[in-house]
């Protein structure tokens, strides 16, 4: 658990209810400018830098009592999925028994948050609640995409942000509690057969995530066992898909598709191409920032509130860590150029070129 200076800091915090506000194009300009982007940006860099070359066995030793609580409550959630069974219906995909399962976890965030969370901090249930419910998929469309994993990682940021869970953590946060998230979103998937949303079909990184493709990543940095071309070996995917989580992507993509790799997940395929796991990690965050955080369909979904506020950064801001530390989070790495037919940029389309092209290009140092 965080200490006890970090939550008694939190003690005449004024915790409000979150709200959508993006809701044009002109509010994207002051997304794109405030401290949610920034400090959220941040986290990703932090929990990146955290889990550069351990495995999840590695990454998962030492573990808090905050860090079981979180564990015992997605354990929660998973148990109330055998609970619940898909039932039989006309139509293939998108059973109607998750809203059941979505309608449960809305009506009993708050009690579960309170088992998990110190008395102290049960006035930020409320406002923390709403990450955590929006992080498992739309009750309506019945489907699942990265905005739906954005929220869930912008609960974990939130349980640092109020202090109670600490540096210490992160580690364990990514390679055991997103961990365990990912094995419940792909249950939720298959069992109540969960549309992707906002696929973008061949030219989409996955059908329904982007993090563990970035955090996966930074796992094999430094890590001369696995090359960028380690991932295209069923025998290697399978035997060591429990410790890394972009095997564990790969070894679910395999399960839910068919035919050849390289046409129905292009993009991962042309990532095996790039030289180095640096490379591919700077490159992946780049693109998460050009594809997922710049797109309006995505972030006018996002909740805002004293946690995550649309207050502009000040002048001259770089991105940063969320407020856990004063550390400065890692330069990324500028798409790898290559020839015609290499995994340049990933073989983007052309948006997600464009949008790579209006990133400040900034080097890491290897």
């Amino acid at each position: 658990m965080g200490t006890t200076e970090q939550c008694n800091a939190m003690d005449n915090h004024q915790f409000i209810t979150p709200m959508k506000l993006v809701r044009n194009m002109d509010d994207m300009l002051q997304w794109d400018k405030s401290e949610a982007h920034f400090e959220y940006l941040g986290f990703i860099y932090a929990v990146n830098d955290a889990v550069k070359g351990k495995s999840n066995a590695q990454g998962g030793t030492n573990v808090s009592e905050g860090i079981n609580k979180v564990l015992q409550l997605l354990d929660q959630l998973s148990q109330w999925v055998d609970d619940i069974p898909a039932i039989q219906q006309p139509q293939r995909f998108g059973n109607i028994a998750f809203r059941e399962w979505y309608n449960k976890l809305k009506s009993e965030a708050i009690p579960l948050l309170h088992q998990v969370l110190p008395e102290n901090l049960h006035r930020g249930v409320p406002e923390i609640m709403i990450y955590l419910v929006e992080g498992f998929g739309n009750s309506t469309r019945i489907d699942y995409g990265t905005g739906h994993e954005l929220s869930f990682v912008m609960f974990l940021c939130a349980l640092f942000k109020i202090g109670y869970l600490k540096e210490e953590d992160m580690p364990a946060t990514a390679c055991k509690v997103f961990v365990k998230y990912l094995e419940l979103a792909r249950k939720l998937q298959v069992t109540y057969r969960m549309e992707p949303a906002g696929s973008h079909g061949v030219w989409s990184l996955d059908d329904y995530q982007f993090v563990p493709f970035i955090w996966g990543s930074a796992q094999f940095i430094g890590n001369p066992k696995f090359e960028p071309t380690s991932f295209l070996k069923d025998s290697i995917v399978n035997a060591y898909a429990h410790d890394y989580m972009f095997l564990a992507c790969i070894q679910y993509i395999n399960q839910v598709k068919t035919g050849p790799f390289a046409e129905h997940s292009n993009q991962l395929w042309s990532v095996s191409g790039v030289s180095g796991w640096s490379k591919i990690n700077g490159g992946l965050i780049k693109m998460y920032k050009g594809e997922v955080l710049s797109k309006f369909p995505l972030v006018q979904h996002i909740y805002f509130g004293s946690l995550f506020t649309l207050k502009s950064c000040e002048l001259g801001a770089s991105t940063r860590r969320p407020r856990l530390s004063g550390t400065a989070p890692p330069n990324i790495l500028a798409p790898p150029s290559g020839k015609p037919g290499s995994a340049s940029e990933f073989k983007q389309p052309a948006s997600s070129t464009k949008a790579l092209a209006e990133e400040n290009s900034i080097t890491e140092d290897n």
